[in-house]
């Protein structure tokens, strides 16, 4: 199964690469010996990245006490561990732009994508020891592998959806995936993910989000991922139950695992709704 990953996840990158400027910057950021002033003069190259990453910074989303008004100040402020996040969260929604794709319409993959980021953000607010801005990215990229299975294997990925829609048990979509493609969309953008040098974190939230108690590591994370894949699905249907709707079913454990309860659901929800249109708005570099 890796080999069919790899493969796939090979013939993804001769259509679309991670921008440069992000792995350049991650490759400074791994560098104990780098300098803010050095990271700032490579983000600085590119300028729609440093408009945007001084935007988010003062967005409500960090939710600094300073204004954030130079690159300098913003990698002095935020730190080099949240920096990597962030210029990841900037860097990411345009990548997969130029990849056709019939199956799936992103206006409403990146709809469930911010949903789910803010909801992941959310949880992590009332855990301890989390990031909530790193929890942000990972709901934001937890389903990159459904853009690559849809557009580099279109007819299995029709074949899946078809099967979960018509298998009397209902299995879920993932598990659909599995048996008729081999692996799931999770898998694959796992795989992507590690290819492209992203943080472990989000190799494990994206390669597990639907099965947290495998996760080996970061199974934390993972778990609240998990629980905001449910969540977003709810805001996206104006609902508060998961029994009602279409939503993926949340495994008991993740709760236990994240220490929280069913009953924090429509606070998340209210407040998710609440942050959408602004977020929205300024991951679209249209300003607050």
């Amino acid at each position: 199964m890796s080999e069919k990953l790899s493969e796939l996840v090979s013939s993804v990158e001769q259509i679309v690469s991670f921008p440069e400027v992000f792995l350049r910057v991650n490759q400074l950021l791994d560098d104990p010996e780098c300098t803010a002033i050095q990271i700032a003069e490579v983000i600085s190259q590119d300028p729609g990245l440093t408009a945007q990453l001084l935007r988010m910074a003062n967005s409500p989303l960090y939710g600094l006490s300073k204004e954030v008004d130079t690159v300098v100040r913003a990698v002095n402020i935020i730190g080099t561990k949240r920096l990597r996040y962030l210029v990841l969260a900037t860097t990411s929604l345009k990548v997969f732009e130029g990849i056709p794709n019939d199956l799936i319409s992103m206006d409403d993959f990146w709809l469930h994508s911010l949903y789910c980021g803010l909801a992941a953000k959310t949880l992590a607010e009332d855990i301890k020891g989390l990031q909530p801005d790193a929890l942000f990215v990972a709901g934001q990229l937890h389903d990159i592998g459904q853009l690559l299975m849809y557009s580099r294997l279109p007819e299995l990925a029709r074949e899946a959806v078809m099967l979960s829609i018509e298998e009397p048990d209902e299995p879920d979509f993932y598990l659909s995936e599995r048996q008729v493609i081999g692996f799931d969309h999770a898998q694959l953008g796992a795989q992507l993910a590690r290819d492209w040098h992203w943080p472990a974190m989000l190799v494990a939230t994206i390669g597990w989000h639907h099965e947290p108690e495998k996760a080996d590591e970061f199974q934390l994370e993972t778990a609240v991922v998990h629980i905001a894949n449910s969540l977003a699905v709810l805001a996206e249907l104006d609902s508060r139950d998961t029994e009602e709707t279409d939503a993926p079913r949340i495994h008991p454990q993740a709760w236990e695992m994240i220490g929280l309860n069913e009953e924090i659901i429509p606070d998340v929800l209210e407040s998710i709704r609440g942050q959408f249109e602004q977020t929205r708005a300024l991951l679209r570099g249209q300003g607050l």
